[in-house]
C-alpha cells in the first residue's frame, strides 16, 4: 500500500470545500459548504457537518480514505478550514468572549516582539486546537450501512463506522478541557499542554528556554481563563431486542459526545450515530497496568434520532386515511409475530419492535388504540402487557 502524501490530501480537501456546489430552485449554484465558511468565520455558525456524499461526487477515493482513516483526516479538514477562514471573514465579530480577547491579545504582543526578518507566522506558536473556534464532523456516506453493536469489533478501530440501539443512560454535560494554559511565576513564560485523553498529568516544571537557562526552577500555574473547554457528555448505547441472538444478552457500547451533539439524545430513545471507534488511551500508571486489553468507546460525529414525530422526521402534511390504515395493520402483523403461538406480549418489547422499523411512538399508540377498539386485543390497565382477545 503506497503512503499518502497528506499535503496533497490536504489541497484536495481545500478545493472541495471551496468549489462544491448544489443548484437550488432557480437552477443556481449555491456554494454549499463556502457559504457555511462564512458563517463559520463571523461565528454564525459552530458546527461543520461534512456529508462524505458530497465528497464522493467529487473524489470517491477521498471517502475511502477518510472511512478508512476518520481521525487524521478529521484532522486534516479542520486544518484546511481553520486556514480557509480568514478569506471568508467579511467583517470583524462583534461578539467576542473572554478566549476570544486572550488569544487576540497574545498575538498582538508576539507580533511586537517578533524580529522583522522572521518569516513564521505567530499563530504557529499555539496549539492548533486553542485558535479553532468551531468543530468538524463527518456524516457518513450513505452506502455506509448501520451495523449492530456486536459487530464492531477490532478490525473496525480507527475507522467511520454507524451503528442503531437505544441509549440507557447519559451523563450530565460537563466541561472538557482541550488545552490547558500555564504561567510561569519565575519568568511569566505561557505553556500550552494539547489534552488528548479522558485524563492529563498537570505540567508543574516551566520548560520556558529562560528558566532552563537561568536554572531558575519556575514553577508553573494553571490559567483557567486562557484555556480552552468544550461540551463533554458520556452515553451509553444498547442493541435492539432483534438484534440480540437467542440465549445471549444485549451488549453496550460507550459513547463520547461532544459539542454541539450533545444533549440530543435521552435515555429511551432509538438512536442512529456515526462515530469513529477508537481504544481510550490511558495515562499515567494506568498506562503500567493496563497490558495488552484496551477498552473502546465511539466518538460521535452525528446523532440521528429514530423515534421523532412525524413533523420532525420530514415536515410532511397529513397521511391520507389509507396510509394510516396501512401502517396500523403492519405494526398489527408486527406485534403478532411476537406472541408466536401465546395470548399476549409485553408492551415496552412490542413498542421497541415495531420503533426499531421506522415507526414512531405516536403511530403504535394509534394502532394500538385503534385495535383495542375493535376487541383484537387488550391493553392492561399499567399498560404493561397486550393479551390478544
Amino acid at each position: 500500500m503506497a503512503l499518502k502524501d497528506y499535503a496533497l490530501e490536504k489541497e484536495k480537501v481545500k478545493k472541495f470545500l471551496q468549489e462544491f456546489y448544489q443548484d437550488d430552485e432557480l437552477g443556481k449554484k449555491q456554494l454549499k459548504y463556502g457559504n457555511q465558511l462564512v458563517r463559520l468565520a463571523h461565528r454564525e455558525q459552530m458546527a461543520l457537518y461534512v456529508d462524505l456524499d458530497d465528497v464522493a461526487e467529487d473524489d470517491p477515493e477521498l471517502v475511502d480514505s477518510i472511512c478508512e482513516n476518520a481521525r487524521r483526516y478529521a484532522k486534516l479538514f479542520a486544518d484546511a478550514v481553520q486556514e480557509l477562514l480568514p478569506q471568508y471573514k467579511e467583517r470583524e465579530v462583534v461578539n467576542k468572549d473572554v478566549l476570544d480577547v486572550y488569544i487576540e491579545h497574545r498575538l498582538m504582543m508576539e507580533q511586537r516582539s517578533r524580529d522583522p526578518g522572521m518569516v513564521r507566522s505567530p499563530q504557529n506558536q499555539y496549539p492548533a486546537e486553542l485558535m479553532r473556534r468551531f468543530e468538524l464532523y463527518f456524516q457518513g456516506p450513505s452506502s455506509n450501512k448501520p451495523r449492530v453493536i456486536r459487530e464492531v469489533r477490532a478490525d473496525s478501530v480507527g475507522k467511520l463506522v454507524t451503528v442503531r440501539g437505544i441509549v440507557t443512560r447519559v451523563s450530565e454535560v460537563k466541561p472538557k478541557m482541550v488545552v490547558a494554559t500555564y504561567t510561569c511565576d519565575q519568568c511569566g513564560a505561557e505553556t500550552y499542554q494539547p489534552i488528548q485523553s479522558p485524563t492529563f498529568m498537570p505540567l508543574i516544571m516551566c520548560p520556558s528556554q529562560e528558566c532552563q537557562t537561568n536554572r531558575s526552577g519556575g514553577r508553573l500555574y494553571l490559567q483557567t481563563r486562557g484555556s480552552r473547554f468544550i461540551k463533554f457528555q458520556e452515553m451509553k448505547m444498547q442493541e435492539h431486542s432483534d438484534q440480540v441472538p437467542v440465549g445471549n444478552i444485549p451488549r453496550s457500547i460507550t459513547v463520547l459526545v461532544e459539542g454541539e451533539n450533545t444533549r440530543i439524545a435521552q435515555p429511551g430513545d432509538h438512536v442512529s450515530v456515526t462515530g469513529i471507534f477508537l481504544p481510550i488511551l490511558r495515562t499515567g500508571f494506568r498506562q503500567v497496568v493496563q497490558g495488552l486489553l484496551s477498552e473502546t468507546y465511539l466518538e460521535a460525529h452525528r446523532i440521528v434520532k429514530m423515534n421523532k414525530s412525524e413533523d420532525d422526521e420530514s415536515g410532511a402534511g397529513e397521511l391520507t386515511r389509507e396510509e394510516l390504515r396501512q401502517i396500523a395493520d403492519v405494526i398489527f402483523a408486527t406485534v403478532r409475530e411476537l406472541v408466536s403461538g401465546g395470548r399476549s406480549v409485553r408492551f415496552s418489547e412490542a413498542e421497541q419492535r415495531c420503533v426499531s422499523r421506522g415507526f414512531t411512538p405516536a403511530q403504535f399508540q394509534a394502532a394500538l388504540d385503534e385495535y383495542e377498539e375493535l376487541n383484537v386485543w387488550q391493553v392492561n390497565a399499567s399498560r404493561t402487557r397486550i393479551t390478544f382477545v
